[in-house]
């Protein structure tokens, strides 16, 4: 698949989350945490076949992709065990400040994502054009 396809397919998964997250607005408690847990999943899942991929190319190409993938799942790991600790925990104050830090941690994990979607743009098109160059070449040959 070209990269043009899996970048205008992220950009549906980014629509598809906006919409889960906008749904969440009239739902309840309950059904709020089920989404989560499902995000969660999700998440857990594209980690893993990013690991995957990740794994299948440094075998083919060093990147520093790799870094960068074993510094957020180390990250996303930490938050993850923090959150759990907490739960457990929680009075009304509690819950107060978990609230406050989560939110500070979606807009970190916003902020990565934007960078990323910026990144894979530029990889798109430099990727796209290092095809045109080496087809013209393959033609001057």
């Amino acid at each position: 698949m070209p990269a043009s396809d899996k970048f205008e397919r992220l950009g549906r998964q980014v629509d598809q989350a906006e919409a889960n997250i906008k749904a969440t607005a009239s739902q309840n408690r309950d059904q709020v945490k089920a989404e989560v847990e499902a995000a969660r999943k999700r998440a857990d899942e594209q980690a893993q076949q990013l690991r995957a991929n990740t794994q299948a190319a440094s075998e083919r190409v060093e990147s520093g992709w790799q870094q960068v993938q074993d510094d957020w799942n180390a990250h996303v790991q930490r938050i993850r065990e923090s959150l759990d600790a907490k739960k457990a925990e929680l009075d009304s104050r509690d819950a107060e400040d978990r609230a406050e830090w989560a939110e500070t941690d979606a807009e970190d994990a916003i902020a990565f994502a934007a960078s990323a979607i910026e990144e894979a743009e530029y990889a798109v098109l430099d990727a796209q054009l290092a095809r045109m160059d080496a087809e013209a070449k393959a033609a001057t040959l």
